[in-house]
Formats: structure tokens, sequence, C-alpha cells
């Protein structure tokens, strides 16, 4: 995720405004009752930002606690233990595959990064693929253009130094990682970086290459509500600011194609409409498909066999406070399932959703972050 306006980088401080409700889905092919869920059965509690999360095929959850530089096995009856430890790094995007778990570790500034691998029983950490590397060799996204469009030099002039969350006037991506979540296949492993902007592929043997770059995103005409609380200046008021996309999960579906959550890089109140996406993309040939948009704060998504498809919108709901909502096969747009407060990561495992939920909570108050499983009937 580069330096965009009030961008949703996993950090602590994420602070947008209120969201849009899901739009009302379309007709579907299921032709039944749309899935309902049942309340949701907390299995471990007490984590900090739990942003990404495995489920294996024996409900061993591993979950990583991005800011606190952990990555954490729970087992079935909800006894946790720590797998690995960063300190003053982040751990994320885990996965698992044949007796192993994927995760990346990233410098908390974006300047290094590696994917990792540990056996799933405990070991010592393996550093096997140099994701920065090829970032900084290849910056997939170098070509796009974002920001601030039909500026006048006096008003591109007056913009304040670049900073994490404020960006030049108008820029191209720029070189950065932020590995968010990974999907382990037999084939390979993929990484839904939402620095790169990119879906990057990272084969066994440690070698790293771009899949697709997820398109930019559709322009926003800038309102003073747009700019509230920045230094920006008033001039930008009535141009149009073109986003990036951030991917935040990457998954399989029935159909081979990998889907995608993206948010977009800027603000995302409902003054702005629901603007996180999901999209598809073929990993063979890089071809994207937009497959939804309409979700505020999509973070995650899981992908049923029938290819439905769950997304946990951390700021999603009427009041903003967060939901997840569902994807029927065949439909234009989500609606929502159920509420969840500040949902960040999603698995399903037959017909359960495992969610990590409380991912995010203000300095000073004792981590709540918390797993749950939630049963999903029609």
């Amino acid at each position: 995720m580069k330096k965009t306006v009030m961008c949703l980088a996993a950090a602590s401080a994420m602070a947008l405004a209120s969201a849009l409700v899901a739009a009302p889905a379309s007709a579907h092919e299921h032709g039944g009752s749309p899935p309902t869920a049942g309340p949701p059965d907390d299995i471990t509690t007490g984590l900090v930002s739990p942003l990404s999360l495995e489920v294996d095929r024996q409900r061993v959850s591993y979950i990583t606690q991005n800011f606190a530089g952990l990555l954490t096995r729970v087992a079935r009856d909800g006894t946790t233990s720590v797998l690995a430890s960063a300190e003053g790094e982040e751990i994320s995007a885990v996965s698992s595959r044949d007796g192993y778990v994927y995760y990346a570790q990233i410098a908390m500034d974006h300047t290094s990064g590696s994917m990792v691998r540990i056996p799933e029983g405990g070991g010592t950490p393996e550093p096997f693929a140099d994701l920065y590397a090829h970032e900084a060799a290849e910056n997939p996204d170098g070509e796009i253009v974002y920001g601030f469009t039909g500026l006048t030099p006096e008003c591109a002039a007056q913009f304040p130094p670049p900073e994490p969350m404020i960006p030049p006037a108008e820029y191209t991506g720029t070189v950065d990682i932020h590995p968010y979540a990974s999907l382990a296949l037999n084939n390979a492993i993929f990484v839904a970086d939402a620095g790169a902007n990119a879906i990057t592929r990272v084969d066994y043997d440690g070698t790293v290459s771009t899949v697709a770059v997820l398109p930019a995103q559709p322009s926003v005409e800038v309102t003073a509500e747009f700019i509230a609380g920045s230094p920006l200046p008033e001039c930008v008021i009535g141009s149009d600011f073109i986003p990036e996309a951030v991917p935040t999960d990457v998954e399989i579906g029935p159909d081979g194609w990998l889907y995608v959550t993206t948010l977009p890089g800027g603000p995302e109140s409902g003054d702005f409409g629901g603007r996180a996406s999901v999209y598809k993309v073929n990993q063979r040939s890089g071809e994207v498909q937009l497959v939804v948009s309409g979700l505020t704060g999509a973070t995650g998504l899981a992908v049923a066999s029938d290819g439905t498809i769950y997304v946990a919108e951390l700021f999603g709901g009427p009041d903003g406070s967060g939901q997840i909502s569902v994807i029927e096969k065949g439909a234009s747009a989500p609606v929502a399932l159920t509420a969840v407060p500040l949902p960040a990561a999603i698995e399903i495992r037959s017909n359960r959703l495992f969610v990590t939920w409380n991912a995010l909570g203000p300095d000073g108050v004792p981590p709540a972050g918390t797993l749950s499983v939630i049963e999903v009937s029609r």
C-alpha cells in the first residue's frame, strides 16, 4: 500500500469514517434460501491485531498478531502457543501446507521482507524468499498513475512534503511491500501484497514473480469531507482522486481462479460509497476481473466449495462497526450476513466460518482480538 490519503494501512491507528450498508444482491443461482449465520462461538481471545488467519484440515488455527510480531498456534480446544516471533518486526500473511506453516516477516518501515517457513509442530523459522528484492527490482505498479488529477501547478506546489499518509499531488507506484495474506497451493504460494498492489507468486524454491497488478480504482471527486483532517490544500476540492487497489486477501475458488479482496487507497466513508471490492485473478495468465464492489473495509474473504464468497468488512454495517457479508455465486452485489465487531480475517471449513474480530483497539486498552467460529446454514 503506497502513501495514500487516509489509506487503510495495517496500523493500529486506522481512522476512517462511517460505512455504507451493503447493497442488496441480485438474483443468484442457488434458487434457495440465502445463507444464515448462527451465534459466534469464541475459541480464544486476548490477541493483538489478528489480521491474518489459517485453519488447517484438523481445524488447528494459525494467527498472525501482526504488530506484536507473533505467530500463534491455536488448538481446537483453544489452547494457544507461540510458533514464531520477531521482536520489532511485523509477522503477517500466514498459510499452511504439507506439514509447514508459511508466513511473511517484514520490517515495520517495509524496507525488507521475506517469506518464512516453519514446521507445524515448531522448529527454527527458515526465510526462503526475498519479497522486498523482487519489489525493488520489478516495482509491478510502477507505471500506474495514482493521486489527484487536474490540479494546476500552483495547487500542486502547495502540497506538504510526502509522508506515509499524505501522497504527492500525482504519483506512480513506488517501491513498497506489505504482504497481507497468503495462500499455499500445490504449485506455489500466492501473496496478496498491500504494498506492491499486486498478487505475487512465491515458488517453494524461493523464486518470486508477479502474477497480476490490481488496477487503479475509479476516480473520486474530492470534497471538503474527503480531505477533512488532512494538511492538503483546499485547492484540491473539485479535482479527481485516483485511488490504489490494495489487496488484503487471496483464496482459491472452485473455478481455479484466485479471489482477492481489495481496499481503495483513500477514505472509505459512506459519503463516497463502499469502494472496497472482490476481484478474481487467473493465476496463469494474470487476467483480472471485477466480481463485486460496494464493500467497506474488505480485509479478508473465504470462498466455499459452491462458489459462495464470505467477506470480512472491517468497517461494514449500518454504523460502520463491522460485519460479514455474503456474495452468492452469480450475484452482482454483497448482502449482509451478520454483524461482527471489526472483523479482519476469515476462513471457511465445511459450514463453519472462522473469524478474527476486534482486530484493532485504541492504545492503552488490553488486547481484545478474538477468534470465533460461526456456523452457516441455509
